[in-house]
């Protein structure tokens, strides 16, 4: 028998649905997304912490759970949303439904409802606290004004402990992990490097006395104005002039280390689907994103050079450093089914590139662009 759910907006917006996945109410910001395919990516982002998602694609699960598309072990997201979830999944590599897999990690979906509404709800109103509820309240105003935020705790996202390189390479890296996701250490690993994880809350000492040829600082959850201590640690690596490259929340608390403010989105950027440019070269690239505060263009202190803009609303997407060897994005530099177009020319390609260019900062050989 179909059980009852709903999500509560702080606005006081009810919707009623199906309850699927783990019976249980869950709080977080409400937050919509805009990719196809690629749920197993969403599901395992360790950047989704503290939220509950609501895909637009209106057919949720159709290949199954495949492990080997995940990003970490296990979700780290609040809750989902969906129109429909597939209950008979078909794809050589699936190992179970996806209502098997959220009931097992515990994160309740909520389907059989309008999320074209949700969503045009959250673009005109913004992004907002929320709550997937079991029972519908008495006084839905009463419960919506009660709604209180959830942080994204980067402790529950980051490795607990430095994890020594498990490959040997020619350069020694430090990835501060901050919600790396998977393919982050294998871009870095297939290029010849050695990477040691260290976790969010590392000193500045600890990162200096491994003697790194470089560092990269993953993305993550949350507001990066609750993470000053971290910024803080960063101004301290940023002062030896060791190559950096950082990489969402990694890109704004870079950008914090060195002066500059952020400031929170109406609804943030998330989806595989997200244009920006290069106003170096003028190339276009389509790209995989998940943030909700930006860098604010206006607040850039003198040694940082604007790179990448979002061709929606203008956004920093990238800073390059004038006085040190560092580069920072706000997307996650991929492999994308997107094209690259510059003048007449148009090419599959990602933006992995962006990795090669880290390796050239250590005194790779490259292509640096």
């Amino acid at each position: 028998m179909e059980k009852k759910g709903y999500l509560l907006l702080a606005d006081g917006r009810l919707y009623e649905g199906v309850l699927r996945g783990a019976d249980k109410a869950a709080a977080g910001e409400a937050v919509f997304l805009t990719s196809v395919v690629g749920y197993m990516d969403t599901l395992t982002d360790p950047a989704y912490a503290g939220q509950i998602v609501v895909q637009t694609f209106p057919q949720i699960g159709n290949y199954g759970v495949v492990p080997v598309a995940a990003d970490a072990a296990k979700p780290s997201l609040s809750g989902y949303v969906c129109r429909a979830l597939c209950d008979t999944p078909s794809n050589f590599r699936c190992e179970g439904t996806l209502e098997q897999y959220l009931a097992e990690n515990g994160i309740p979906c909520l389907t059989d409802v309008d999320t074209r509404a949700i969503t045009r709800h959250l673009r005109d109103h913004g992004v907002m606290q929320a709550a997937i509820l079991t029972e519908k309240p008495e006084d839905i105003q009463a419960a919506a004004a009660a709604l209180c935020g959830v942080k994204a705790d980067l402790a529950a996202t980051s490795v607990k402990e430095i994890v020594p390189a498990e490959k040997e390479g020619a350069y020694k890296v430090v990835l501060w992990d901050l919600g790396a996701k998977a393919d982050t250490l294998f871009q870095l690993e297939s290029r010849g490097c050695a990477v040691t994880v260290v976790p969010a809350n590392i000193k500045a000492e600890q990162i200096l006395a491994m003697a790194p040829d470089g560092v990269v600082i993953s993305g993550g959850a949350g507001n990066p104005a609750d993470y000053e201590s971290i910024a803080n640690e960063i101004r301290e690596v940023c002062l030896k002039r060791i190559p950096l490259f950082a990489i969402g929340l990694g890109h704004q608390l870079l950008a914090v280390s060195q002066g500059a403010d952020t400031a929170k989105l109406p609804y943030g950027h998330r989806g595989g689907n997200q244009p920006i440019e290069d106003i170096k070269t003028g190339s276009c690239y389509i790209t995989s994103q998940n943030h909700g505060y930006e860098v604010d263009k206006a607040t850039l202190p003198d040694n940082a050079s604007l790179r990448f803009v979002n061709r929606n609303d203008g956004s920093c997407e990238g800073i390059d450093y004038m006085d040190m060897p560092a580069f920072s994005v706000q997307f996650q530099p991929a492999m994308t089914g997107g094209l690259l177009q510059a003048g007449n020319l148009a090419s599959k390609i990602g933006t992995h590139f962006l990795f090669d260019r880290f390796i050239a900062l250590m005194g790779g050989n490259k292509e640096c662009r």
